[in-house]
């Protein structure tokens, strides 16, 4: 009978432990209003991307000549563009080309950046090769490299998000090697080695399950960093190409007609601006409630 009073006091403790640092968890997380800000922004426009194409009466791809240029009204509440169409609805649709490419250049660049760096950390000879490499592509600017690398490949959506990956890939790279370096030098690492555990298993059972703070902030910056490049691309013409929607093209054609429809390169802006405010934000505050001490360091 003892021993399961025991038990039961000791269950009943471990629950309350966790409950009281579920609790701190989110009071920590709710008590930071600018992630809260920049997490509500890039749900909003997430909903935005995948619903709004539900909401929206008209087709991004149809020309209606006799509309052209028009300003915001009843009608259509963002105006419309050069060849008649609803900018509303493109913006719409467009948000879920240029945030799903962001999304994918981060989760690919993280993929890549994270294997690069756990295997440069633990292999001196692969460190020197991946990370003069690395270094080679991080002295050239993003766009410029995204350029070159969109005039070889050709304009299609593909190829901009294969682009992108390639630019902010060794970035990530970087981020990762630090973090996994500091882990590989731990004692029970090193006890690990002893114990005679297979290299696989070290670099990804032990090493890399540490290094996935880094990486989650690292990808929500990149994810911002992606939806600026690729507008910037869009907006010289190496980006998404017409007619599909994204709201680097859209600022692309707003530009030409810049004096005489001012709405076609304010929303979208607008748009880009908001995305990439609420993601920096977001990973502002991830860094903050990851690593308390940066925090304590900022004030």
């Amino acid at each position: 009978m003892k021993a399961t009073e025991s038990n039961e006091v000791l269950n009943t403790l471990k629950h309350d432990m966790k409950k009281q640092q579920r609790q701190l968890f989110f009071k920590r997380l709710t008590s930071n209003k600018l992630m809260v800000t920049g997490g509500i922004t890039i749900i909003f426009l997430t909903l935005v991307a995948f619903i709004g194409p539900f909401l929206v009466p008209y087709n991004p791809y149809e020309m209606v000549v006799q509309d052209r240029l028009q300003g915001p009204s009843a009608k259509h509440l963002l105006g419309t563009d050069e060849f008649g169409r609803d900018l509303l609805t493109r913006i719409i649709y467009g948000s879920k080309v240029t945030l799903g490419v962001g999304f994918s250049v981060a989760a690919i660049s993280s993929f890549m950046g994270m294997v690069i760096g756990l295997y440069a950390s633990y292999y001196r000879v692969l460190d020197h090769i991946l990370m003069r490499i690395s270094d080679g592509l991080m002295s050239i600017p993003g766009i410029l490299l995204a350029i070159a690398l969109m005039a070889s490949l050709g304009p299609k959506t593909s190829n901009v998000i294969i682009a992108l990956s390639i630019v902010f890939t060794p970035y990530i790279a970087r981020v990762i090697r630090s973090a996994a370096i500091v882990v590989r030098e731990q004692t029970y690492i090193e006890a690990i080695k002893v114990q005679g555990a297979s290299t696989m298993r070290i670099i990804w059972l032990h090493i890399m399950p540490n290094t996935i703070s880094p990486l989650v902030v690292s990808a929500t910056f990149i994810f911002a960093d992606a939806i600026i490049t690729e507008a910037a691309l869009s907006f010289l013409g190496a980006g998404i190409p017409a007619p599909d929607p994204s709201w680097g093209n859209i600022l692309y054609d707003g530009k030409l007609v810049i004096f005489n429809a001012w709405w076609m390169t304010v929303f979208p802006g607008i748009m880009v601006i908001a995305s990439v405010l609420g993601l920096n934000l977001l990973g502002d505050g991830l860094r903050d409630l990851i690593d308390p001490h940066t925090n304590h360091a900022k004030k």
